[in-house]
């Protein structure tokens, strides 16, 4: 497949590298497009792709071409590619908040995909929740779950409201592990064992317990209470979570970003 990039920053870097380390394109098939000239001049070194400044030029006989901008930036970039753009390209959107029914009518298109993608992604341990518009082709949604899943997971939701709920779990969830590891390990530190000891206990901790949830065929709730020996040290652990309010204020939290989400999509 030939795929174009609007905006080559972290996630459009992960999503291309993805692409490429699973060979479903190639570098000359590849073109990114960028205002700064500094990133483009080293996404070219460092995948040997296509760059450009111009994006009507990165678009051209392209199969795909993958939204990867700030949502701030949007508009512009609708703007500009609305009149190179041709009836049978898709355009996968990555850029969050952007509802499919804005692209379309911006752009006077119906080959809409909407992804929510996560940082994991990076690394290949992404988790992706998408939409597609009905002008969307059987094939192009089978290039897009092989894209996706060049990433980590993916989940396909036919109506794309579940996409501000996939936002507040899994798009920003990464930051929510990320605080929970930071006070594990201050709190660790606090006990006497080092920083480097520490990082290293809760990091392994965590990616062996997501292993366990995703692979056990137990529920969380079943494998924590594996974990909670009768009077034992995780269970004094989890009286303290329980009688903070732990769970509350995870669920707060949540629906704080879905609502969010909600926002920024309107």
């Amino acid at each position: 497949m030939k795929i174009a990039f609007i905006g080559g920053g972290s996630m459009g870097e992960a999503t291309l590298a993805a692409i490429m380390e699973k060979g479903l394109a190639l570098p000359p098939d590849i073109c990114v497009s960028d205002i700064n000239r500094e990133r483009l001049d080293y996404l070219k070194k460092q995948h040997r792709v296509n760059v450009t400044s111009a994006n009507s030029k990165a678009i051209k006989n392209m199969d795909i071409v993958v939204l990867a901008v700030k949502p701030q930036n949007i508009a512009e970039i609708l703007n500009d590619i609305k009149e190179s753009l041709q009836p049978e390209q898709l355009i996968l959107s990555i850029v969050a908040g952007v509802k499919t029914d804005t692209i379309s009518q911006s752009l006077g298109h119906d080959r809409i995909v909407r992804v929510m993608p996560n940082t994991p992604a990076q690394i290949g341990f992404g988790m992706s929740g998408w939409t597609a518009t009905p002008a969307v082709t059987t094939d192009q949604k089978t290039q897009v779950r092989s894209i996706l899943g060049a990433m980590g997971k993916e989940i396909y939701f036919d109506d794309e409201e579940y996409l501000d709920m996939v936002t507040a779990v899994s798009g920003s969830g990464p930051a929510y592990i990320f605080l929970f590891a930071e006070c594990m390990v201050e709190a660790a530190v606090d006990t006497g064992l080092s920083r480097e000891d520490a990082v290293t206990l809760v990091a392994q901790t965590l990616l062996g317990a997501a292993h366990l949830i995703s692979e056990s065929g137990d529920t969380p709730a079943e494998l924590r209470r594996q974990v909670s020996s009768k009077g034992g040290t995780t269970e004094k652990a989890l009286q303290v979570f329980e009688e903070n309010g732990l769970q509350d204020i995870v669920r707060k939290a949540i629906r704080a970003a879905y609502d969010r989400a909600k926002e920024l999509g309107n």
